[in-house]
């Protein structure tokens, strides 16, 4: 098919990059006591929680020996 040979005019791109807005935004809130107090909270719960899935799963994780040096036993005795 037919393709445009009409320049397009890209020139807004080049001055948005140059473009400043003269509103400031408002000033942030400090945060309460209450709400940094919060923050703590839920990252030591979160903190805890996988320090507990660890504890927790460890003994699954590792391998039995009694079971293995049953089976040894077993092996070596018959």
């Amino acid at each position: 098919m037919f393709r445009r040979r009409e320049p397009v005019p890209f020139a807004f791109l080049a001055e948005a990059d140059k473009f400043r807005s003269n509103v400031t935004p408002p000033p942030r809130e400090r945060a309460s006591v209450s709400h940094i107090a919060g923050r703590w909270l839920l990252g030591l719960t979160i903190i805890a929680a996988l320090v507990g899935s660890l504890v927790v799963g460890m003994p699954a994780l590792s391998q039995d020996q009694s079971a293995q040096t049953q089976q040894s036993q077993a092996s070596q005795g018959h």
